[in-house]
């Protein structure tokens, strides 16, 4: 399989405890990813391709919003540590059945945002973020002006050679908007597509 061809599901952020288990920040919202016993695959920093490995089980810690998961082979905190920054995985695949008004994350990437009143094409989906609801990070189409430069001063009387810094490129505007139905109340993923509705201020 390709890098395309998988789904992450979750990265290993640290041991915990002594005895081999595995703290996971999830990325995904399906609690049988991490406590549902079988087969997942675990995609390590310098590995070109996941490898299979046995998940045991697991637990969320609701505070703290990470699993608590035991993979075979892994039986002390040495061996846990040696997975910290690793990846588990999943085929693509393997996706689980979604309800009325879910969507899979990959399938939301990209799409194109309007403006429901005025059909105003908004920006692009770059990421979903999991908040108290979900946000979409969108990248704005219409970026704002660059703060113009300042007119040169006057020659100094004296130099150094300290390097002069470098001005770093501004990133693109982005503005987070909540994945509910009061804003965004259309997501159509056969035209690619997400229409929203957003409160005065919003953008």
């Amino acid at each position: 399989m390709t890098n395309d061809n998988w789904l992450e599901i979750g990265k290993i952020i640290a041991p915990q405890g002594l005895k081999g288990e595995l703290r996971v920040y999830p990325n995904s919202d399906f609690p049988e990813r991490f406590e549902k016993p079988g087969q997942r695959w675990l995609k390590q920093s310098n590995d070109s391709q996941p490898q299979p490995v046995e998940l045991l089980g697991g637990r969320y810690i609701a505070n703290k919003g990470i699993y608590i998961v035991k993979l075979t082979g892994v039986d002390n905190r040495e061996k846990a540590e040696a997975l910290r920054n690793s990846t588990l995985l999943v085929p693509e695949s393997d996706r689980p059945e979604l309800g009325e008004n879910e969507y899979h994350v990959l399938d939301v990437l990209d799409l194109e945002v309007f403006h429901q009143l005025t059909g105003e094409a908004v920006g692009v989906v770059v990421d979903v973020i999991p908040a108290g609801n979900m946000l979409l990070e969108v990248k704005l189409h219409q970026q704002p002006e660059p703060t113009p430069a300042q007119p040169e001063s006057p020659l100094p009387n004296r130099i150094s050679k300290q390097r002069k810094a470098r001005k770093k490129p501004a990133k693109p505007v982005t503005v987070l908007i909540p994945f509910v139905d009061e804003i965004v109340p259309v997501v159509d993923l056969q035209n690619r597509r997400i229409e929203i509705t957003p409160p005065q201020g919003l953008l």
